[in-house]
C-alpha cells in the first residue's frame, strides 16, 4: 500500500483545500517568494485524503522569501504590516513576540502541512494539556509559522478567513515556556482592529500571588 500520493491526484481530491506549488505561484507577488523546484510527494495516503478534504488544508511549505530570506513570522509581518486601514489581511499591532525564537527564527521545511481549517467543538475551553494527553499518535499542535503561512496564503487565494473569531493552540512556547495560540483575526465585539493575533497563555508561578488590601470600616 502507498503511504504516499502524487501532487496532482492529492491536488484533484482536495480541491479548493489544496495549497500547492500552483496555488502559490498565484500569489507568490503578494507574499514575496519564489517556489522551489522539484516538489516532494504527499505524504498522506489517498484513503486518508478523502476522509479529511472537507474540513483540513493541504499546504506546501517555504522557508524563504524570493531573496533568500528566512520566512518567518517577523517576515511576514513586514510583508503584510499591521495596519487594516492600509491594507488587508495584515497582523493585529502586537510587538511583544518580535524576539522570541518562534516568531524570530522558526520557519516551515519544504514539505506538505495537514492544517484544520476549524477548531474541534469538543475541544473548547480546554486547557492545552488537557488537549495533548488527549491527541492521537498522528496528530499534534500546529506551529505558529504555519497558522500564520496557512491563514494568509487562504486569505489571499480564497478570501476566506480562517479561525475568524476563534484562536488555536499552537505548539511553541515563549522564553518564559509559556503555550503561544493565534487567530481570531475578527473582535466579536467590535473593540480591536482587525488583524491576524498572537498571544501567550501565561502560567501561573511562584511570583503570582495576592497583596491585600485593606478597605475602610467606615466611608468618610
Amino acid at each position: 500500500m502507498e503511504r504516499t500520493t502524487k501532487l496532482e491526484t492529492a491536488q484533484k481530491i482536495m480541491g479548493k483545500n489544496f495549497i500547492g506549488p500552483e496555488e502559490l505561484v498565484k500569489i507568490s507577488q503578494f507574499l514575496k517568494i519564489a517556489i522551489p523546484k522539484g516538489f516532494p510527494n504527499v505524504p498522506f495516503e489517498k484513503s486518508f485524503l478523502k476522509k479529511i478534504k472537507k474540513d483540513y488544508i493541504l499546504i506546501l511549505g517555504i522557508s524563504k522569501d524570493k531573496n533568500g530570506k528566512a520566512l518567518t513570522i517577523n517576515r511576514m509581518r513586514e510583508i503584510f504590516g499591521t495596519d487594516p486601514k492600509k491594507s488587508e489581511p495584515c497582523f493585529y499591532n502586537q510587538d511583544w513576540y518580535l524576539k522570541e525564537k518562534f516568531a524570530d527564527k522558526e520557519t516551515l521545511d519544504f514539505n506538505w502541512y495537514l492544517i484544520s481549517k476549524k477548531v474541534e467543538d469538543k475541544t473548547r475551553s480546554k486547557d492545552p494539556n488537557t488537549i495533548i494527553k488527549n491527541l492521537n499518535n498522528k496528530q499534534s499542535l500546529p506551529s505558529a509559522v504555519l497558522s500564520a503561512f496557512t491563514f494568509f496564503t487562504y486569505y489571499l487565494l480564497k478570501r476566506g478567513i480562517l479561525w475568524e473569531k476563534d484562536f488555536i493552540w499552537c505548539k511553541d512556547q515563549d522564553a518564559n515556556g509559556d503555550r503561544i495560540y493565534v487567530g481570531r483575526y475578527k473582535d466579536v465585539k467590535k473593540i480591536n482592529k482587525n488583524g491576524f493575533n498572537i498571544h501567550r497563555h501565561l502560567s501561573i508561578r511562584h511570583y503570582y500571588g495576592f497583596a491585600p488590601e485593606y478597605c475602610p470600616e467606615f466611608k468618610s
